[in-house]
């Protein structure tokens, strides 16, 4: 059985930043992921621009360019495979974390291939694989989406956006502009206050001149192969549609979590870890990234979830001598 310093589960921009801070430390990590590096970025819309600036998403001291003053998910891509290549981190794409055995200093972690040993596992696997669900009768269909990559299929189609945040009223405008037939289920009276500021007019605007239609106040009740049935104030409404974008959110595997020990806090609703190493209660089990935050998965971006890395690699470092393994 293959052993290593530490296992790190994720190979997002949060676990790829806590694998160069151990290999910087001359410990010898090993990244998982179920997708592909960045898997969550990758899943991301083909013409997503970020909300922030180049700097604010560098990990390793390796300077991110762009072409313009914020950059588009294909250049985040570029950089941190980049990032990647630099420094020859040890990334295993597409194999499965089935769970991990064992105690501090001595796990066994398990995946869809086989077994590999590790004194230390880091946590890095976000919240974006994971789909806020509906929960209601035929969100098993295939034409119900949780994640909105580009427009064109959807062409001269009914398409139902549920939601009302940034994801959703992006969703609803590119459907809207390439021809699509769109109609919003929105559980509030608007458009989230939190919808970025050159989004949110237009998307108002949109639906204020009719060509894209909301029920507000409203949810979605049935999910069948040739309509959806959503309740409003005024009763029951049946739409005829042909896929439904269910924009609901995601959060972290807390499932997997709890099967290892690691539970949130009843008072915060995060998991419980130390606030200056990251360890969770279960020894030896760190926690990076947007998971540190729990059900509050506003409060930790790329932008923060970055400098994790540094504060567990210098916590294990202390513990596991250089080259120790």
């Amino acid at each position: 059985m293959e052993q290593f310093d530490v296992a790190i589960v994720g190979a997002g921009p949060t676990g790829l930043a806590c694998g160069i801070e151990l290999e910087r430390r001359g410990l010898k990590p090993v990244l998982f992921d179920k997708g592909c590096v960045v898997n969550s970025l990758y899943n991301y819309p083909t013409n997503l621009v970020f909300f922030t600036t180049p700097e604010l998403l560098e990990i390793g001291d390796i300077p991110m360019t762009s072409l313009n003053e914020k950059p588009g998910r294909t250049e985040a891509l570029k950089y941190y495979r980049r990032v990647a290549d630099h420094y020859r981190l040890n990334i295993h794409q597409y194999e499965r974390v089935l769970g991990f055995d064992g105690s501090d200093g001595h796990f066994m972690v398990r995946t869809e291939k086989q077994c590999y040993g590790a004194r230390k596992i880091i946590l890095a696997s976000g919240y974006y694989d994971i789909p806020n669900k509906l929960n209601v009768p035929g969100e098993d269909l295939d034409k119900v989406i949780h994640y909105y990559r580009e427009a064109h299929p959807y062409y001269n189609h009914d398409v139902l956006v549920v939601g009302a945040k940034n994801s959703a009223a992006i969703a609803a405008l590119e459907l809207f502009w390439t021809g699509a037939r769109v109609t919003m289920a929105i559980r509030g009276s608007g458009i989230h206050n939190n919808v970025k500021y050159w989004i949110k007019p237009n998307i108002e605007n949109r639906i204020k001149c009719g060509e894209i239609k909301a029920y507000f106040h409203s949810t979605v009740k049935e999910i069948r192969p040739q309509d959806v049935v959503i309740q409003t104030r005024d009763g029951e409404v049946n739409i005829t549609n042909d896929f439904v974008f269910a924009m609901t959110g995601y959060r972290p595997d807390f499932e997997f979590m709890s099967e290892h020990g690691i539970h949130l806090d009843p008072k915060t609703s995060k998991p419980i870890t130390d606030p200056v190493t990251l360890e969770s209660e279960r020894a030896g089990v760190y926690l990076a990234g947007v998971i540190v935050a729990g059900t509050h998965t506003n409060e930790i971006f790329i932008e923060n979830g970055r400098f994790h890395g540094r504060q567990i690699a210098e916590a294990i470092a202390k513990i596991i001598p250089t080259h120790a393994s």
